[in-house]
């Protein structure tokens, strides 16, 4: 695992940004095959999704030869509802980059048969080629995408029973009313993303600190999905200072020195 400690907000967001831009840069030097790109929806991703569309307007990163994932969807909501996450996605995203529609992938949480969706939204990442990196964040609770404490690690996409404490969370998107909150939504599991070829985790801010500390140092547990990040061959952690503050001493020191030396070599 790597743990990239950034100064803010900011900071974390554009090194993500260049991260991602580099990965697909890469890829494309190398594959004909599209880049398969898992993505988050919440507060966290914006200014990582604001930097990629700087760097497609001034840089010229070009999303033409990308297919994307999302994680998940609230069940119920019309796709045009200013919460849904397909609103989100075109909202912060997809409008202002060159992806090709038919590309773009996101749960349907109001399709006829939900089970079958979940299913066939499994056969076409691996038609794709599988996931070649999953971007993502956290609950306060440690959760990744709707994979709330005590989920299976073994999951893959399904509908989700969302908890009060996720329903609270998210009320800040909904006039801070709860009982707008969906109750359920449809999200990836935990093996559809560890399944992923590299996994790219962002924490951010002291409400996180929790979460960050049980992805690092705690143990593997499903009481904190994010946990499972230990076990990835290839896990990528992006925080800010803020969220460090219930780590030890000795780790984040450990981890800022290994980033100082891969820098320096």
């Amino acid at each position: 695992m790597r743990l990239i400690i950034q100064k803010n907000y900011e900071f974390m967001s554009a090194w993500t940004a260049r991260y991602i831009a580099d990965a697909i840069q890469k890829h494309q030097q190398h594959s004909d095959r599209p880049f398969v790109l898992g993505l988050p929806t919440g507060s966290s991703p914006v200014g990582t999704y604001r930097e990629l569309i700087r760097l497609h307007t001034q840089e010229g990163l070009s999303f033409r030869n990308v297919i994307t994932f999302n994680m998940d969807e609230y069940i119920g909501l019309k796709e045009d509802h200013p919460q849904s996450y397909h609103y989100f996605m075109q909202e912060h995203l997809f409008s202002h980059i060159d992806i090709r529609k038919e590309n773009v992938h996101l749960p349907d949480g109001n399709a006829g048969d939900i089970p079958a969706m979940c299913a066939a939204y499994e056969e076409a990442i691996a038609d794709a080629g599988g996931i070649d990196l999953f971007l993502g964040g956290v609950g306060v609770d440690g959760h990744i995408a709707f994979n709330e404490p005590f989920s299976s690690l073994e999951s893959v996409t399904r509908v989700k029973t969302l908890t009060q404490d996720t329903k609270i969370a998210n009320s800040r998107f909904f006039d801070g009313d709860t009982s707008l909150v969906p109750s359920h939504a449809v999200t990836v599991g935990v093996k559809t993303i560890r399944d992923a070829a590299e996994v790219l985790i962002l924490i951010n801010g002291y409400n996180k600190a929790r979460a960050l500390h049980a992805a690092v140092e705690g143990p593997v547990t499903h009481a904190n999905t994010c946990s499972v990040l230990q076990l990835h061959p290839k896990a990528v952690i992006v925080c800010d200072e803020e969220a460090t503050v219930e780590l030890k001493v000795g780790t984040y020191r450990y981890f800022k020195d290994i980033e100082r030396n891969e820098i320096l070599s």
